[in-house]
């Protein structure tokens, strides 16, 4: 069963061009293409980046924050309430009016106290502004540099200029070195993304985020496979360029 499934996902007239195999594809000659098990390093290196930013936010973002003076606000807490706190964790943070008039019963306090006590429990909850300000470093700092990355393996390529060329003898192109790490690199950071995203800033638009980089992941593994390497390393720039700004 799994080996039926393995061949109908690696049936060569999904991917190739007709009257191409896999076997031409071999690297050969001096010649190196891209395979799918070149893509295993991408886990381990999600893994490394994910050691990296926690250095970088530890001794870099902090003290950029605190040289910037970049303080949080002094949000109020809410007192403790046991009745309160359990509604909070089991039905929801926002009580509609009558969970308010029965939870103002319930803890002896008035409809307005309860109302106070939900919004300042809820911005006990929302994400400091230390915490925000070190994530969106890790992430321009990252994108800045790997734009930097993507304009220096591509600019130097004819189809940088000519785009016909980005399809000239296709798929019988060549992976060279740089653009080998350049997908690896831009691979295995967004792994981290989704490794991460649970412990990041949680924004309004969290599913769309998960959607977006499960999203990225399968359109750069699947374009590897398919040798669109070329299209792949013009695309990553061209992102890359407005991402960190």
């Amino acid at each position: 069963m799994l080996q039926t499934l393995y061949d109908y996902f690696w049936w060569e007239r999904l991917w190739l061009p007709v009257n191409l195999t896999w076997a031409d594809l071999e690297d050969k000659d001096g010649r190196v293409y891209a395979k799918a098990s070149d893509l295993y390093i991408t886990l381990p290196l999600a893994l490394l980046f994910l050691v990296i930013r926690y250095f970088f936010e530890l001794y870099v973002a902090t003290p950029l924050a605190a040289l910037l003076n970049v303080k949080e606000k002094t949000r109020l807490r809410a007192p403790p309430n046991a009745t309160l706190e359990h509604f909070y964790q089991t039905s929801g943070k926002q009580p509609k009016q009558v969970e308010v008039d029965l939870l103002s019963r319930q803890s002896g306090l008035s409809g307005r106290q309860v109302e106070r006590w939900f919004r300042r429990r809820r911005n006990q909850d929302r994400p400091s502004l230390l915490k925000k300000f070190r994530e969106a470093s890790w992430r321009f700092t990252y994108y800045l540099i790997a734009f930097v990355a993507g304009m220096a393996v591509t600019v130097d390529k004819p189809w940088f200029y000519d785009l016909r060329k980005v399809w000239e003898g296709y798929p019988i192109q060549s992976i060279i070195p740089s653009q080998y790490w350049y997908y690896m690199i831009e691979l295995s950071f967004y792994w981290s993304l989704l490794f991460s995203i649970a412990s990041d800033v949680k924004r309004k638009d969290f599913k769309e985020q998960i959607i977006h980089h499960v999203a990225t992941i399968i359109l750069l593994c699947f374009s590897w496979f398919a040798n669109y390497v070329r299209a792949g390393t013009l695309i990553m720039a061209l992102h890359d360029a407005s991402d960190y700004l």
